[in-house]
């Protein structure tokens, strides 16, 4: 922003040294960077209060987010979860059996068609 190097830094201070005066300048710094810290203190508060605008609004579209969804909406959410989880374990109930009666089915089959053996004694 500001590009002030050392040449220019040099000619402020002389400038500074002639106007004031070599008496008076420790005063006209202590005043200087009194006004220094208090800018600072200044730009500190405007930004934690900016920060706290920005936390407030947050919260109150957190809180219109929970104000819009009701309970009883979030019953009826919870409703459909646990009826659709109950539709699977019916469909995997279904599935189960159908592959148990394939497997007794494939069982049987391999059992006619293999010749028995007998036991070795």
């Amino acid at each position: 922003m500001f590009d002030v190097g050392w040449p220019e830094l040099m000619l402020i201070a002389i400038i500074t040294v002639l106007v004031v005066g070599p008496k008076e300048l420790p005063r006209v710094l202590r005043t200087f960077t009194m006004w220094i810290r208090r800018l600072r203190e200044i730009a500190s508060e405007f930004h934690s209060g900016l920060d706290d605008l920005a936390r407030e609004a947050e919260l109150e579209e957190i809180q219109k987010d929970l104000a819009d969804s009701s309970p009883e909406y979030l019953v009826e959410d919870v409703e459909k979860i646990i009826t659709s989880d109950l539709d699977m374990e019916e469909e995997f109930e279904t599935i189960k059996d159908g592959l148990e009666t394939d497997l007794d089915i494939k069982q049987v089959e391999s059992e006619t068609k293999s010749p028995t053996k007998e036991p070795k004694i």
